[in-house]
């Protein structure tokens, strides 16, 4: 497997996917695998939508900012939408896309277990609520909308799983 795929690659039906990249996992890894993707992804989520933004609050270099920001548009997790201040010269902002937007689930995901396993001290920075304010938590939800324990939901592996 190459050290990373491109988006064009994975998207393009006509190229040959590698056994290792026939997972779905490997497969969004590629897109979203590096750390300070999903802190921009975290970023975007609280209103951030210009490179300065993302620059000045992650403290990210601007070079790996350009090239996480490339991959997640590349890969139509954000959209680019120009705009210019007055005065200045035309740039871009950044925008969740629906795709985007649905890693937000991820983003939680991810939270709900650092919560759990690696805390901050004085607990977490971020709650999850429902919009009457009550404690929400991410979990496996089955077609009728009722929560499967994740003890009890199995993973099972399709023909299509690389052998």
């Amino acid at each position: 497997m190459t050290e990373k795929a491109t988006v064009e690659s994975l998207l393009d039906p006509a190229t040959d996917t590698p056994p290792a990249l026939m997972c779905s996992i490997a497969r969004s890894l590629c897109v979203v695998g590096e750390r300070w993707t999903f802190l921009i992804l975290r970023e975007a989520f609280w209103g951030s939508t210009r490179f300065s933004e993302f620059r000045d609050r992650l403290g990210i270099a601007p070079d790996v900012l350009t090239d996480r920001l490339a991959t997640l548009t590349e890969a139509g997790v954000l959209t680019r939408e120009p705009y210019q201040e007055p005065g200045r010269r035309v740039r871009d902002a950044y925008r969740l896309t629906p795709a985007g937007r649905q890693l937000q689930i991820v983003l939680g995901a991810l939270q709900q277990w650092g919560d759990d396993h690696l805390p901050p001290p004085g607990g977490p920075t971020v709650t999850r609520r429902a919009p009457d304010g009550r404690p929400v938590h991410i979990g496996f939800i089955d077609p009728d909308g009722h929560e499967i324990p994740a003890d009890e939901v199995e993973f099972a592996r399709t023909a299509n799983y690389p052998s």
